[in-house]
């Protein structure tokens, strides 16, 4: 059985004290539960693919309790320091070239010659990362391609027996993965939308930031094409639900579900994957959704709303 961890002193020690062995801890962040393992242990980090089923040419973010962990990590160019020094702790990522040396696992960079890094916001996480001592791979704590988990319930549904534990620090507050940002010669790459909006990091950096790329294979978390998905079919951008369809609806008007009846982004990006597990519960087989505004934290959810929607085999 998974064991629930309190959030006081016993909890993280024993939480961390499962990471130094090289299991499984499912904790909690500012944006989504993450799956940790220790990340410098090929076994430990197989083991987060293992329970997840997760593909393995996917990489997986590093966490780490502050900056002089992640520069001891990779490379910091002066506008990443520039970033990191802003948004951290916070729902950013950087991609970074990796540091010659820096004891990282080959499974965590999939390959790559960079690392996903990140200092969560959340105390709790931190306090746990610090505990253990050494950097956490951690993707969310879900089965890889469902929805993301924002509270120990949602952790233990889809992963109860698969991992040695819980840290339960309560419901996230940001609600979807954090942004993920490739800053490199010719400018920023956006990678991911995330919980920190783009707005805010072109108003620090004074210009746009660039698209992902072409690359065929993901160079970041959270890049495969069906990801976060839902059982049932999706229809985006639906004005109004047709027959057989169940409604996710948006600000005011019809919805047998809403994201925000206000129509406030922050509340829908926290009840983004709450309300996906909620149709997945009630057995929706075709959902349509209102339209969402593709400004602020809206890109993030229009993000996890067209990966949910992609076509996927089954």
């Amino acid at each position: 059985m998974t064991e629930r961890l309190p959030p006081d002193e016993a909890g993280l020690d024993r939480a961390a004290q499962i990471l130094r062995a090289g299991g499984l801890v499912a904790f909690p962040t500012e944006t989504v539960y993450g799956l940790g393992a220790d990340a410098t242990r090929d076994d430990a980090v197989a083991h987060i693919f293992a329970a997840k089923d997760r593909p393995r040419f996917n990489p997986l973010i590093v966490h780490v309790p502050t900056f002089a962990a992640a520069a001891a990590l990779v490379e910091m160019d002066a506008v990443s320091e520039r970033l990191a020094r802003r948004f951290w702790p916070g729902p950013l990522t950087l991609v970074r070239p990796l540091r010659h040396g820096a004891p990282v696992a080959p499974l965590v960079t999939a390959g790559l010659p960079t690392l996903a890094i990140r200092v969560p916001g959340a105390p709790l996480a931190r306090d746990l990362l610090a505990r253990a001592g050494r950097p956490v791979a951690a993707p969310s704590a879900n089965p890889s391609g469902r929805v993301s988990p924002t509270c120990p319930a949602h952790v233990i549904a889809g992963l109860d027996g698969r991992i040695d534990a819980v840290l339960d620090g309560g419901a996230a507050d940001v609600g979807v993965e954090s942004t993920i940002l490739a800053p490199g010669p010719d400018g920023v790459r956006l990678l991911r939308p995330g919980g920190l909006p783009a707005e805010a990091v072109e108003a620090l950096i004074g210009a746009a930031l660039l698209p992902p790329g072409s690359s065929p294979a993901p160079t970041a978390p959270g890049q495969l094409a069906s990801h976060y998905a839902p059982r049932g079919r999706l229809r985006l951008d639906a004005a109004a639900p047709r027959a057989g369809e169940v409604y996710l609806g948006f600000g005011p008007g019809p919805g047998d579900l809403s994201l925000s009846p206000t129509g406030d982004l922050v509340e829908a990006a926290s009840r983004l994957f709450h309300c996906l597990r909620t149709l997945d519960g009630q057995g929706a087989e075709r959902i349509a959704v209102a339209p969402i505004p593709e400004t602020g934290l809206g890109r993030a959810i229009n993000d996890r709303l067209r990966r949910a929607a992609a076509p996927r085999d089954g």
